[in-house]
């Protein structure tokens, strides 16, 4: 890149580096910032992507190849006593729900397209630019140094995830419950939810788990044997795929709803600089709903066409300009994550009274028709109603 930078982009995970790539096809110079850090454990976790995320990835002719990527044709949801939802995508009148992505698979993709973008240039540090786009996730040190407030409440949840080999097919069906269970130490049973998400590819056998349980508990599930934890999960989720093994080691991390207190601003020092923040170190979910990333990349998607659709005269680093993109996403992000936090706080109410009431509802939701093809749409993603069938 002999140009100096028109925009520097600090963190290059999948929403950096899909950010890069857009804005590089737009004739823009972007300095690339890769952590110096050592690799970390192999990642364990795939995402779920709507239609939306992957019109985006195809447009970068970044979309994984099967078994790489694994088409949902079902969800299943169990409450905890009866309560039991079901999203088909026949009945939404496409071909797929969403997709799950093998992370490894995406990244390498977009690490190889980076390569070959001349406008694109990866560094180790920060370089001064117009824009800085902080991408570094949701532990994000240059937030922290611009003095973004990011608030943060904890739940008593940590997620225990890992991949299992299963004796029976996923057949396509993400499979999630919610229940209670015991904790060591603790008199009273706590609330947890189990999600199994279907990997590698039609007629798989395969799952990548996500099980949000108390601190105590995920210490006990971390601290289990393989073979007892996968028997411990296969009676977890009531043997539906028979018998489990671990093909992956597991990872733990604390659950949190968070958000910073503004999305862009005034770099400190400088008149002619500015920064917008996107992805995690904007806002984090609990997992339940599957959308951290799909919403990472409709920040990405959203900062672009704000870029694409500026006056000639405006400069990057325009405020103005930049506050139409806060405006954007900021509401979307925080209805999705007014979503998560009701379904987290609802089903972590103890007692017959709740348990009967998120039940009924759960089982009236199921029937509701409208409303419920109006929620599967949203969570689908703008772009699911034009999605391969």
């Amino acid at each position: 890149m002999a140009s100096p930078p028109d925009i520097c982009i600090r963190g290059a995970g999948i929403v950096g580096r899909t950010l890069a790539l857009l804005l590089a096809r737009e004739r823009l110079n972007v300095a690339l910032v890769e952590s110096t850090q050592p690799n970390p454990a192999p990642d364990v976790r795939a995402y779920s992507l709507n239609g939306a995320a992957k019109a985006l990835l195809q447009d970068l002719r970044c979309w994984p190849e099967p078994p790489a990527v694994t088409p949902v044709h079902q969800m299943q949801v169990w409450g905890d006593q009866g309560g039991q939802l079901n999203f088909g995508a026949q009945e939404q009148g496409v071909g797929q729900l969403n997709w799950m992505v093998d992370v490894p698979a995406l990244e390498a993709l977009l690490t190889q397209a980076v390569q070959f973008q001349p406008q694109i240039q990866v560094v180790q540090a920060p370089v001064a630019a117009p824009l800085t786009v902080v991408c570094e996730g949701r532990a994000s040190q240059t937030r922290a140094e611009l003095g973004v407030g990011f608030d943060i409440t904890h739940y008593e949840q940590h997620a225990v995830a890992s991949r299992l080999l299963c004796e029976r097919a996923h057949e396509g069906i993400a499979r999630q419950w919610f229940g209670w269970s015991a904790a060591p130490g603790l008199v009273q049973p706590q609330a947890e939810v189990l999600a199994l998400l279907p990997l590698g590819g039609e007629g798989g056998r395969e799952v990548a788990l996500v099980w949000s349980v108390h601190p105590l508990r995920a210490q006990e599930l971390m601290a289990m044997p393989a073979e007892d934890f996968a028997v411990a999960l296969a009676s977890a989720c009531e043997h539906r795929l028979g018998s489990m093994q671990l093909s992956a080691e597991r990872a733990v991390w604390p659950l949190q709803l968070a958000r910073a207190e503004r999305w862009i601003g005034p770099m400190s020092g400088s008149a002619k600089q500015a920064f917008a923040l996107a992805g995690d170190a904007a806002h984090s979910l609990h997992p339940l709903a599957g959308q951290g990333l799909n919403i990472g990349l409709a920040d990405v998607a959203e900062l672009v066409r704000v870029i694409k659709a500026k006056e000639f005269w405006r400069p990057l680093h325009d405020i103005k300009l930049l506050r139409r993109y806060e405006r954007a996403r900021q509401a979307d992000v925080q209805a999705m994550g007014l979503v998560t936090d009701g379904l987290q706080r609802l089903f972590a109410q103890p007692g017959p009274i709740w348990q009967n009431l998120r039940n009924w509802g759960m089982r009236g939701f199921d029937r509701s028709g409208p409303l419920k093809h109006w929620m599967t749409q949203r969570a689908m993603g703008q772009s699911a109603d034009r999605a391969d069938r």
